[in-house]
């Protein structure tokens, strides 16, 4: 636990670092376009090329040297920061630039989150799964809560370079931690090994979940639940931004509670170690994530805005962590790569298409829609108010309505519910299981 510890900081660092550049870049750009489209497509080209080399990635992290992808995907992520800092200081940057990086860096960046997750099976003892995924989301949220209310802050004092150079520290504290420890390779299996054609070697992660549909169940609910869920999260900054003249202290104050309520959902699942049949802590996380989202969309102030925030994400961690600790209890080791890998492209296409589909949608129907003498107006209205930020509030209780649906309904799914009965721990039921399903 104490290498994964070491690691865990120094990736705590780092995510700070990187937030504070996203809030800033968020808020660069909004000053730019007031767009939601604009916004969208940072993550749009984020995603793109992250879904080409995700399956690639997986079969990578299976063969490479965990430690040595880790510090290519940080280094990759520190010079595509000082390429925006060069520009922004010489008057140079333009929105397309940040498309551009964030393309280069969702493509490794992906090589480098896969490669840390799968490494946690061969850092923790298997009974401390759930709380070092639990830690994971910590990384995430402790993030999220210092980040925002600091860039915020910071972004009227020291501007988008100063908070650039601050992330270019924070990356080099990463890969300074990463090159000294050391981190395990797993055992692989001889079976796995054997000779087979490159286009078999990537789909192996498609298969195997496929021979397994328990499991299988477990990604495309996850997948559903994510793509229902980035509709929402697509608009949240826009949103706030609109419905609060451009106040990034406010988005930052949301951005913060949202952190909070993260990592007080990943310390009390740290004392408390989970549900003893982690799916219901999948599936509970999924329903608890939408009543509180649906909350915070019908509201139009801060009083409401920040405990319903708070208590969306404090359902996250025990989501997440449970779906993850599932997988590395019923996926071996030296296949979680791949296996990993197809569960993040699956999310990573339908996250593109959400939020490409969320862009067009809220800038081009519903928000003019929700315009005083709109269309919509008559109906909901009374609801959600008129002028700007009107329709995206509109879309996002939709989409968080979508959220409570699919946690309700998944509990219908006998497969699904006995995930953790169904199929054996590492497949010690299932020694072909190193073979192509």
């Amino acid at each position: 636990m104490r290498t994964f510890l070491i690691i865990w900081l120094s990736q705590l660092i780092s995510n700070i670092g990187s937030y504070m550049t996203y809030f800033a870049i968020k808020l660069w750009a909004w000053e730019l376009t007031n767009q939601v489209t604009t916004l969208a497509l940072l993550s749009f080209f984020t995603l793109i090329p992250s879904i080409l080399i995700t399956l690639v990635s997986g079969l990578i992290v299976d063969r490479v040297n965990k430690k040595i992808l880790m510090i290519i995907g940080d280094t990759i992520a520190a010079i595509s920061t000082l390429f925006i800092c060069y520009l922004y200081l010489n008057n140079q940057l333009e929105v397309w630039h940040l498309y551009l990086t964030g393309a280069v860096n969702g493509a490794f960046s992906e090589i480098q989150s896969l490669a840390y997750s799968t490494s946690i099976s061969q850092l923790v003892p298997k009974q401390h799964y759930t709380r070092a995924t639990t830690m994971n989301s910590a990384i995430h949220y402790g993030s999220v809560i210092i980040a925002p209310a600091l860039a915020g802050v910071l972004y009227y004092i020291i501007g988008f370079g100063g908070i650039l150079v601050i992330d270019l520290i924070t990356f080099t504290i990463a890969i300074a931690t990463i090159f000294v420890v050391n981190i395990p390779q797993p055992t692989i299996n001889n079976q796995s090994q054997e000779k087979i054609g490159f286009w078999q070697e990537i789909i192996f992660g498609f298969h195997y979940l496929a021979a397994r549909p328990s499991l299988f169940a477990v990604v495309i609910t996850g997948s559903l639940f994510w793509f229902i869920h980035d509709i929402g999260a697509t608009l949240v900054s826009p949103m706030i931004l609109a419905r609060t003249d451009n106040n990034a202290t406010v988005l930052g104050s949301i951005s913060s509670a949202a952190g909070l309520g993260g990592v007080s959902g990943t310390i009390v699942l740290s004392i408390w170690g989970g549900s003893k049949r982690r799916i219901h802590g999948f599936l509970l996380g999924m329903i608890g994530a939408g009543i509180s989202k649906t909350v915070f969309g019908f509201a139009q102030g801060l009083m409401i805005w920040l405990p319903a925030q708070f208590c969306s994400s404090f359902n996250f961690p025990m989501l997440k962590s449970s779906s993850t600790a599932i997988l590395l209890s019923k996926v071996r080791p030296d296949v979680q790569g791949r296996v990993f890998a197809t569960e993040s492209s699956i999310q990573q296409i339908v996250s593109a298409i959400a939020v490409f589909m969320t862009a067009l949608l809220a800038d081009h129907v519903l928000e003019p829609a929700m315009m005083p003498g709109g269309s919509l107006t008559p109906f909901f209205g009374v609801l959600f108010g008129t002028g700007k930020g009107a329709g995206m509030a509109l879309l996002y209780v939709i989409s968080s309505l979508g959220l409570l649906c699919v946690g309700l309904s998944a509990y219908t799914y006998p497969k699904l519910r006995n995930v953790e009965t169904i199929v054996p721990d590492h497949d010690a039921e299932y020694p072909e299981s190193a073979k192509i399903p």
